[in-house]
């Protein structure tokens, strides 16, 4: 549900029953678009300079030209977000998400050509944590699907794309053994990978650990745990892991702009460690907690009206 939020697309704003693009556009025929998502604390957004710098990194490496400078798009974006605001209750916060694709697509040999401008979709939406409210309390339950992680060599994690087939299906196969599920993408090799929308951390032994960005994306979420674990003392790695490294962990979580750490409490059935969310997860979230100046863990519980330690 947008709420209400006025969309931004290629320099105009609509209502959101308003808001459209042409089926012969890209992002419709080929999923040909790239994506970000950010989100906001206190109604200010976080790490947004980190991801319209991610969000241009993809845009070179898929050869799409939005039309305008990162400064440029970090101006509107940050217009969209005041436009909206006055539709955010003061104790709301929300998503800031930016489609881009090639543009209008036209049938023929060479789908690579950028035949028209760019199509720049902008919206903020609230952010709703009530399906995931209850995993920072419980843990959630992470199991691997069938399917595996897109290889890098065949599409490049860093990427961060539309073409959300592959993760759906997976998402579909853990459903099919817990409708709760969350997925943990394992590669070709049987290295843990990625999440559907985010990275997993395991703690063992004394560090912190996650697995590089060669089949994962390179996660801003991913990356403020490892600057928070450096600055509260905990020692990190990044590393290959497969399934034995997390049904032996102490604990693990999953990263990812909305709900920021996510506790992981079994794992195909198998406690995590004593079955319950561990020490260093709970630090970790009070140093992002810290760091926003929002309770992260109050603040979705409000959402279903539990309190944080009940």
């Amino acid at each position: 549900m947008n709420n209400g939020h006025l969309v931004y697309i290629n320099s105009e704003f609509f209502a959101p029953e308003d808001a459209k693009i042409s089926i012969f556009d890209a992002a419709v025929m080929l999923g040909d678009t790239v994506t970000e998502s950010t989100r906001t604390f206190a109604h200010r957004p976080f790490k947004l300079d980190q991801h319209i710098d991610r969000l241009y990194k993809s845009l070179k490496v898929t050869r799409i030209d939005p039309g305008m400078s990162p400064a440029e798009m970090t101006d509107v974006t940050l217009r969209v977000l005041e436009t909206n605001l006055p539709r955010l209750a003061p104790h709301e916060d929300c998503w800031i998400v930016h489609n881009i694709s090639r543009g209008r697509f036209i049938a023929g040999a060479d789908p690579t050509q950028q035949r028209s401008m760019a199509t720049i979709m902008i919206h903020t939406q609230p952010m709703i944590l009530v399906d995931w409210a209850r995993f920072y309390v419980d843990g959630c339950h992470a199991v691997t699907p069938f399917s595996r992680a897109m290889p890098g060599q065949a599409l490049d994690a860093r990427i961060k794309n539309r073409s959300r087939m592959a993760y759906t299906l997976a998402e579909i196969e853990v459903k099919l053994v817990d409708p709760q599920a969350q997925s943990i993408l394992l590669d070709t090799d049987g290295n843990v990978a990625e999440n559907k929308g985010g990275n997993f951390f395991i703690f063992a032994d004394g560090v912190l650990k996650t697995p590089p960005t060669r089949n994962a994306l390179a996660g801003v979420s991913r990356a403020t745990v490892l600057e928070l674990a450096d600055e509260i003392g905990i020692p990190t790695q990044v590393v290959d892991f497969q399934l034995y490294d997390i049904y032996t962990a102490d604990e693990a979580f999953f990263t990812s702009t909305p709900y920021c750490i996510m506790p992981a409490t079994r794992i195909n059935g198998l406690p995590v460690g004593d079955g319950h969310v561990g020490a260093v997860t709970k630090r970790l979230l009070a140093a992002w907690s810290d760091l926003v100046g929002v309770d992260i863990v109050a603040q979705a519980m409000a959402q279903v009206g539990v309190m944080p330690d009940a």
